[in-house]
């Protein structure tokens, strides 16, 4: 598609923003240590070779299952040892998760600024519930964000539309007023198939070509780059 192409929405004047949703992983929380270090720990515990850390910035994204799936050779995937390193990977992770981790330089400043300026903020990970809502209170205690979804039985995995359409609901504000800013591409798909603004993160796991070919509508470079955004 052309830049003036009047099917992209990219082409057209965006609405002004009135609330945020962030992703967690690769956004808010730079966890690529982290993550790398809890997968590999379970895969040399089952006698499988480890992985660089940098590996997981496509390894990670789409839930635990599917990193555990990703991480293991191509001889281990029966369902039988998908199962036994997920339960394995959830054991550790639960002690191990706020290691290693640390929000991305700019975020509590960017954060601090939407806060002062009165707009809702909200978080829409993939990561499981349990583990979204304890790093989000561990980290960012003093940012009050109206809703924290992670996955769950009621909310399947993004780029699925429920999360982020649920949270447009509570804040009771249009979908194409709410922006969504995230590192991968299914941030991007869950944008745009919800009619909201899609705000690409380049300093998370993930690259520009991806982002803009999923649908963002504007790249950022660092997370202070957010608060010069028009109606923000």
């Amino acid at each position: 598609m052309t830049r003036h192409d009047p099917a992209d929405p990219r082409s057209r004047d965006p609405e002004p923003i009135e609330a945020y949703i962030f992703d967690l992983d690769g956004t808010l929380l730079d966890t690529l240590q982290n993550l790398a270090n809890c997968y590999n720990r379970v895969l040399v515990e089952l006698g499988y070779p480890p992985h660089p850390a940098d590996a997981y910035r496509y390894f990670i994204g789409d839930g635990a299952r599917r990193c555990v799936e990703r991480c293991l050779p191509a001889s281990a995937q029966s369902p039988a040892i998908i199962d036994q390193m997920l339960a394995l990977q959830q054991l550790d992770y639960v002690a191990t998760w706020q290691l290693d981790t640390q929000p991305y330089a700019g975020i509590i400043a960017m954060l601090a600024s939407l806060v002062d300026q009165g707009i809702p903020l909200a978080v829409l990970s993939n990561k499981d519930q349990r583990f979204t809502q304890a790093c989000v209170e561990f980290f960012f205690p003093n940012t009050p964000f109206q809703h924290i979804v992670g996955y769950s039985d009621s909310v399947p995995h993004k780029p699925d539309p429920t999360g982020a359409k649920m949270i447009a609901t509570g804040f009771k504000i249009p979908p194409a007023r709410i922006a969504l800013l995230g590192d991968t591409a299914m941030d991007m798909q869950t944008a745009v198939s919800c009619g909201m603004q899609g705000l690409g993160a380049l300093w998370g796991f993930r690259d520009a070509a991806e982002l803009h070919a999923a649908g963002a509508q504007r790249l950022l470079n660092t997370p202070l780059d957010l608060t010069h955004i028009s109606g923000a």
